[in-house]
């Protein structure tokens, strides 16, 4: 059995940075407040909470005055720089570049589509902080689009000029413009200066959806490993689930079936970009275990009664390429 970690799975650069940052802080002064989840995945955010880092929303921001607060990679509205100058918040800002300058972007082209009567699209997923960073820079004025059926929002005789979240997918991105194309010429609304669409995507993340693809294809099994919250998860997972039907989505290894890899000869672990490496190790580990595991505990139960029964652990030693199916009335293998 051949179990890979995909070697391009795993943080993006601007997870890292702000992790890192956390990391530097929290060996000086054990504690250090964070603006929201550092990543979207609960078992890293629980892992920086034990050495200091607290997680506070927005509403907590104005209580805290005279101290250290970390902005995350998803970027901030102008609002939260505001109340950290009102109450000498010092902020450790671990901005992602590539957000920073689509913050940058939608503020300069919120100037020129008002000034034709225009509208700001953000195809984006509603509530993520990089949209509400980004809604903060043109005070809140755009339409947020998560798919097709959104568009019906839209005023399509007035200009448009479209932006991404950065960590959307391609191709639905690619979607969003077509329909929107072929609305506008429905009408006979034809002229390419009144739609601009903004190339605003993250190559690193972009990159990956392809790259998931061709590693889901050469495995039996994916097991993608993300948190829940994540959205570029969800969206990755996707794609190794087109790709290859047995596909699951775990955030954690007490998710993992051994049942799924009865007939697998390979399997491959990956994740999203929220998702740190040591995750996919001990999800790889813990796949090693049940596959060629040296000693695993059966609960077999015996039958005594109708009514009673009594449970009886028994410690059976495993060849290679055996597993345990499931609990039952008697023990279930594979080969």
């Amino acid at each position: 059995m051949e179990i890979e970690i995909d070697k391009y799975s795993g943080f993006c650069f601007g997870v890292v940075y702000a992790i890192q940052m956390a990391e530097e802080e929290l060996k000086e002064s054990n504690f250090l407040l964070c603006l929201g989840d550092i990543v979207h995945n609960n078992k890293e955010v629980e892992r920086l909470s034990n050495l200091g880092l607290k997680v506070i929303d927005h509403d907590d921001l104005k209580n805290y005055h005279d101290c250290k607060v970390l902005i995350r990679a998803h970027g901030e509205p102008p609002s939260t720089y505001k109340i950290a100058m009102e109450n000498n918040i010092q902020l450790l800002d671990a901005s992602c570049p590539v957000v920073l300058k689509l913050q940058h972007q939608i503020k300069e082209g919120y100037k020129s589509v008002s000034d034709i009567d225009g509208q700001i699209v953000v195809y984006g997923k509603k509530g993520h902080a990089e949209v509400i960073g980004l809604l903060g820079q043109i005070e809140g004025d755009a339409v947020v689009v998560s798919s097709i059926e959104d568009l019906d929002q839209l005023d399509f005789n007035r200009p448009i000029y479209m932006y991404s979240q950065t960590t959307k997918s391609p191709k639905n991105y690619s979607d969003i413009k077509r329909e929107i194309e072929k609305r506008r010429t429905n009408i006979g609304i034809n002229k390419p200066l009144q739609f601009v669409v903004n190339d605003t995507l993250c190559r690193q993340v972009s990159g990956r959806e392809p790259q998931l693809k061709q590693f889901s294809a050469k495995h039996d099994v994916i097991i993608f490993v993300s948190g829940k919250k994540s959205s570029n998860g969800r969206m990755l997972y996707e794609s190794c689930k087109n790709e290859n039907s047995n596909s699951y989505f775990v955030s954690d290894v007490n998710e993992i079936h051994s049942d799924w890899f009865s007939l697998a000869n390979s399997v491959g672990v990956c994740g999203a970009t929220s998702t740190p490496l040591w995750m996919m190790e001990r999800v790889s580990e813990f796949i090693s275990k049940i596959l060629v595991g040296t000693f695993v505990t059966l609960k077999v139960i015996f039958i005594i009664h109708p009514i009673l029964s009594f449970t009886s652990q028994l410690y059976v030693p495993l060849a290679d390429g055996v597993i345990v199916d499931k609990v039952s009335a008697g023990p279930v293998f594979h080969k």
